[in-house]
């Protein structure tokens, strides 16, 4: 299961690929790609606290298409006007609410709820504040394999982009 870590090195990975930019020019978007990134686990921090129990919601409705879309609208419309990052459009927002669901279908043998509110499946098992505090800080060594895996997708998109740049030469004299 990918945990805050990974999801973020998903989420970086998603917008280099899909921006063709490079989210690590500007702090403020690269905060927000983490954010965005990690969206979906809110459920955890809402069953936290209002059940005591992590998995009480977790991969209910925030791990959907739907919420992917109206999170990522949100998002969109939260980074323009409020955080003022004009380069994250909504379909790179969307996107990257999206992958963490990706993330967690693809690593993880339980399912999601991809296309609530027509199918509904939640997290099995109980994790009070300690297991998911003690998860994210000392678990998150698993999540070395997908963030190596991110960084590679990321140098190699980099290089493929610059070498189908247009080589720039030096403009020629033209004796007289």
């Amino acid at each position: 299961m990918p945990l805050p870590l990974g999801h973020a090195a998903i989420g970086l990975a998603t917008y280099e690929l899909s921006a063709g930019t490079s989210a690590f020019r500007r702090w403020k978007r690269f905060v927000f790609i983490v954010l965005l990134a990690n969206l979906p686990d809110i459920d955890v921090l809402i069953g936290l606290f209002f059940r005591w129990d992590g998995n009480a919601f977790h991969r209910g409705p925030t791990h959907s298409l739907l919420f992917a879309l109206f999170g990522g609208l949100l998002a969109y419309y939260a980074g323009r006007y409020w955080l003022k990052i004009l380069t994250i459009s909504y379909r790179q927002s969307a996107l990257l609410i999206f992958s963490h669901v990706i993330a967690d279908a693809v690593f993880t043998d339980a399912p999601v709820s991809f296309f609530w509110p027509f199918e509904l499946y939640w997290s099995p098992g109980h994790s009070g504040w300690t297991d998911v505090i003690h998860s994210i800080i000392f678990d998150g060594f698993r999540d070395g394999w997908i963030v190596l895996g991110c960084a590679v997708g990321i140098v190699l998109s980099r290089f493929v982009r610059r070498s189908l740049e247009p080589t720039r030469s030096l403009p020629q004299v033209i004796k007289k």
